[in-house]
């Protein structure tokens, strides 16, 4: 969540806020360095690194790795990618225009220009493709699914309608084209094993779910129908049962995907089921535009913020049991419990402050929340208390269960891209990657949560091999 530009706190310097790709580790981007957090506790945040340097406006961190990709406002252009635990600089990348998004997992790094994406191999950031002359995408909206086996890109067809543009990053390929909305796109969202894609447009009405690679709608959620807002987030839960959306407004739904049972088609046989199945048929009559409102699924659960109209992002994490996570513009992370099988309001339990400042307003931040929670812990008291280093992941393997119920060689670009930067263009030259040619493979190969077999993200973070520097690169185009 890029806050450059956003309304925000006046008391905070937050620039950017960010889930990793398994909603374990928080990264807060800040006008004076960065900080990353781990998500493994309500009752305190624990701070893992931080870096007292440049703006940053961009800081993505690949899972519970040592791998950092930072972008400063000072340096719009530059995309650096860091050992934070050594404090080193891996490599960095100069681009033709302002970098807007940065995505990671295991296999790609994708970087997003208003009109361009480049698509780069982790294991030794070469460029493998460019996708040039995409519609303006000012945002830099677009998604990155985590899995391995369905590596796809996601971003804008258009700036006028809402299309869905799916990318294979392995075969470097376009796969579909999804007419999601009529208006233009505002949140875009893969599930953990990269075959489901969440929707949203820019007048934020109804939020869509689409199976990949297909491209087939499978669910309809409308979050109101009174007002047209801003979603800015959308996360799944790790199991893909649940589906979370945040907006502008107080309120963050939560919606269960779940298929509804087939109603009995028998005939009624009381004069009690004759009376209904009468009062029911005028529904038959009603036109195609208002039954298929009436059929879409509503929030099963919400989340009421103590705050409206600033940026926020949502996650869906297991800590002990499902919880709401949304980091917000004003400088706090806020935890809710989530019932996952009555849904419901949702109870707020603990809130915590991002950006390292400590005053008056952290301790009365929630006097109008009925549930009279205790205040957060500060960053700086969280990191008193870390002995170090960050954890692996040791959360339950469904979301709903916690509530107790490549190739090697040189990859050339193909043609089938809608928007196929020319072959020789200066992203695809050659570079000097002596002694780099597996940079990243124990970060690529490492199994995790959801990549079959299941196992722990736990990266060898005490390795000083892990992620050996390389020669500096620099995009000439």
């Amino acid at each position: 969540m890029n806050l450059v530009n956003q309304p925000a706190d006046p008391s905070s310097n937050l620039l950017f806020v960010n889930f990793n790709q398994d909603y374990t580790s928080l990264a807060v981007g800040a006008r004076t360095g960065f900080r990353l957090f781990s998500l493994t506790s309500v009752d305190k945040l624990e701070h893992i690194y931080e870096n007292d340097s440049e703006d940053i406006c961009i800081v993505e961190r690949l899972f519970s790795s040592s791998l950092v990709a930072v972008v400063s406002l000072s340096a719009p252009r530059k995309l650096k990618v860091c050992h934070f635990k050594k404090g080193t600089e891996i490599c960095n990348y100069s681009y033709s225009n302002t970098i807007l998004a940065v995505k990671l997992n295991r296999r790609r790094l994708i970087v997003a220009l208003e009109e361009s994406l480049y698509i780069h191999n982790i294991r030794d950031m070469k460029v493998l493709h460019t996708i040039r002359d995409t519609p303006p995408n000012p945002m830099g909206l677009c998604a990155l699914s985590i899995n391995n086996d369905n590596c796809y890109l996601a971003y804008p067809g258009s700036n006028q309608i809402g299309e869905v543009q799916i990318f294979d990053t392995v075969n470097l390929q376009a796969v579909t084209m999804i007419p999601a909305h009529d208006s233009p796109l505002a949140a875009l969202a893969f599930d953990h094993s990269g075959t489901k894609l969440a929707t949203a447009s820019e007048k934020g009405t109804v939020i869509r779910v689409f199976s990949i690679p297909e491209g087939k709608k499978m669910f309809e959620f409308r979050r109101g129908v009174k007002r047209c807002v801003s979603i800015s987030s959308l996360a799944f839960s790790t199991d893909s049962l649940f589906l979370c959306a945040s907006s502008n407004t107080e309120t963050v739904h939560i919606f269960k995907l779940e298929t509804p049972k087939e109603k009995s088609t028998e005939e009624p046989t009381s004069w009690m089921g004759y009376l209904g199945k009468a009062l029911m048929t005028p529904a038959n009559y009603l036109p195609s535009q208002v039954t298929e409102v009436f059929n879409q699924g509503r929030a099963f659960a919400t989340v009421k913020l103590p705050f409206s109209g600033l940026k926020n992002v949502c996650a869906l994490a297991n800590i002990s049991k499902p919880r709401v996570l949304v980091a917000a513009a004003d400088g706090f992370l806020y935890i809710y419990n989530l019932d996952p099988m009555d849904g419901g309001d949702c109870t707020l339990l603990k809130q915590h402050r991002l950006d390292g400042q400590v005053d008056s307003s952290e301790s009365s931040h929630l006097a109008s929340n009925p549930s009279g929670v205790a205040t957060g812990q500060t960053a700086a008291a969280a990191a008193a208390e870390l002995p170090g280093g960050s954890r692996p992941y040791s959360g339950v393997a469904t979301f709903a269960a916690a509530a107790g119920g490549g190739g090697s060689g040189k990859i050339e670009p193909l043609s089938a891209s809608p928007h196929r930067s020319p072959r020789g263009s200066p992203a695809r030259q050659a570079y000097d990657t002596t002694g780099t040619d597996d940079l990243l493979g124990a970060a690529a190969e490492e199994p995790h949560l959801y990549d079959p077999p299941a196992g722990l993200n736990t990266l060898r973070l005490d390795d000083d091999n892990e992620f050996p520097p390389m020669t500096h690169h620099t995009d000439s185009s």
